[in-house]
């Protein structure tokens, strides 16, 4: 009988996961020593990420949590996103690392940085455990990256399809094709830091909601391929 799992090809194991996240820890502990550094993640699906990474960083932090929906029918893209942001902590002048557990389009980190940008931040940076550069639709920075993955359909360690899958301890791409199907593990990359080393964002680059709204007109909506 099939189950659950049978449709998940893996792609990065759960060792794989754990040794970057220490890697990514040890950098944001170095960039931001000294400073009054806050922590914003998006749920649901970052959780699990976020609560490895904050057990590996070294220095004090704070933590806040808003969520977000930009899927319809668990895998159909759209450029609507939900965010919900209701953050008690006084960010007016705060350092900010959003924790994802993937970036896709780049529609949900704008609102969300937009949204941020107006309650008077400091700077701006993105951590996320996966990045999928190719399904970008707007320009999104993403200044650390745990692994850039292709344009598949990516379920566990947090990430979901309808609510099922969080609890795998390791990346899969979610596929109605035969298991034995090529797995595209070769596809998967671990960016250098050097190469995702970007400035932080200030506030004052941050796109506006009249050019968002620009952008997403131009947009076609699709779905994705299995």
């Amino acid at each position: 009988m099939e189950t659950l799992f049978d449709n998940c090809r893996p792609l990065i194991t759960s060792e794989e996961i754990q040794d970057r996240v220490r890697e990514l820890a040890g950098r944001i502990s170095d960039d931001y020593y000294g400073k009054d550094l806050l922590l914003i993640v998006l749920l649901k699906g970052g959780f699990i990420f976020l609560a490895d990474l904050v057990r590996n960083l070294t220095i004090p932090c704070e933590v806040e949590f808003v969520t977000a929906s930009s899927y319809r029918d668990g895998v159909q893209r759209s450029i609507e996103v939900e965010i919900d942001v209701n953050i008690k902590s006084n960010i007016t002048g705060r350092e900010i690392i959003i924790v994802e557990g993937i970036v896709d389009t780049g529609h949900t980190l704008a609102n969300l940085m937009r949204e941020l940008s107006e309650r008077g931040i400091q700077s701006c940076r993105v951590c996320t455990l996966l990045d999928k550069p190719s399904a970008r639709q707007i320009k999104a920075d993403v200044h650390y990256v745990g692994f850039e993955i292709p344009d598949v359909f990516a379920v566990g360690y947090g990430l979901d399809f309808m609510e099922q899958y969080r609890n795998l301890s390791y990346i899969a791409e979610l596929s109605p094709a035969s298991p034995d199907a090529t797995i595209r593990r070769e596809l998967v990359k671990r960016p250098d830091f050097a190469s995702t080393a970007a400035e932080p964002v200030e506030p004052s680059v941050i796109p506006s909601e009249g050019e968002l709204a620009e952008k997403h007109r131009r947009q076609s909506r699709f779905r994705m391929d299995k």
